[in-house]
């Protein structure tokens, strides 16, 4: 497994995030598989969020690990906060009662990075600056980030705060492509040109932000696996042609799809399976071309103008 460093930073964090929302449930021992296996293949970034498994997640991940400091300082812990039962809480007594909480049951003083779940458009900057600084001054959070974010929204909360904001958490998939589809047909006037997040990519990579791709298998809004589905034939044919030459998976030719990318994206992989989390992490060895970047691509069904 590849590492690179965390932007503005000198933290060196596996290419390939291990996503936590899926093991609240599990039996403890799969979990202490799973977690085994993923830090045995080089994984250090795990992403956790307090709504999942209403927080069971969390709990279950410390427990499996039987969290300890010489085991929580290998690790890079990535929590986020803001999402309530039918409504958006950036307030800044929502913010530190959920790290406070978070820290608890993930048995740590401290996460890497806390992240801002999906905008709240009652957000007040000024509170969100004063949440951050007390829980940057107390130790409990070392660095900042949001998910879904676009650029103005990014910039509003950047010039609010002393912190920076180093990672946006954004859906992205070879059927979910948007943020590429717009730059690649500019000054166009069909349906790909269209804006859908303010050119959110070339803003992240202005700024060292590190986009994290969630969901890389789901096409829509968690519609369903594209993969061996027939709705996509003709990307399916192409992805198991690319995979046998390379003699990998396709869920692992999707992950170094993603990758090869310049912007160094570092995509969440939800998996339980500790077999599905092998395959996928050769992608980590694997390097594709621009010719077979842009085939992958188009059989998705995107056309290039």
């Amino acid at each position: 497994m590849k590492h690179i460093k965390l932007p503005t930073t000198s933290l060196e964090t596996s290419e390939i995030i291990l996503g936590c929302m899926r093991i609240a449930n599990l039996d403890i021992k799969k979990v202490e598989i799973l977690l085994k296996t993923a830090i045995e293949l080089g994984i250090n970034f795990f992403d956790h969020a307090d709504i999942y498994g209403a927080g069971r997640s969390e709990e279950v991940f410390a427990e499996a690990l039987d969290m300890k400091p010489e085991i929580r300082e290998k690790l890079f812990i990535q929590t986020k906060c803001g999402i309530r039962k039918g409504y958006f809480d950036f307030s800044k007594e929502h913010i530190l009662s959920s790290v406070d909480k978070s820290l608890k049951r993930l048995r740590t003083d401290y996460v890497d990075v806390l992240l801002l779940h999906r905008p709240d458009t009652l957000m007040e900057p000024e509170e969100v600056a004063e949440a951050f600084s007390e829980l940057e001054t107390a130790g409990k959070v070392r660095h900042f980030g949001v998910s879904n974010q676009n650029p103005g929204q990014v910039a509003l909360l950047q010039k609010f705060i002393d912190q920076k904001l180093i990672i946006d958490q954004l859906q992205f998939s070879l059927t979910n492509t948007g943020m590429i589809d717009r730059g690649l047909n500019v000054n166009m006037e069909n349906t790909p040109s269209f804006d859908h997040d303010g050119g959110i990519l070339e803003y992240c990579r202005l700024n060292d932000i590190r986009i994290q791709p969630w969901s890389p298998f789901q096409f829509g809004y968690f519609e369903g696996v594209y993969l061996d589905h027939p709705k996509f034939k003709e990307l399916n044919n192409v992805l198991d042609r690319i995979a046998l030459e390379k003699d990998i998976s396709k869920e692992a030719l999707v992950f170094s799809w993603i990758l090869r990318h310049p912007a160094k994206m570092q995509p969440v992989v939800g998996t339980t399976n500790p077999e599905r989390l092998i395959n996928i992490c050769k992608a980590s060895d694997v390097s594709i071309s621009r010719e077979e970047w842009y085939k992958i691509y188009r059989a998705a069904g995107n056309e290039l103008p």
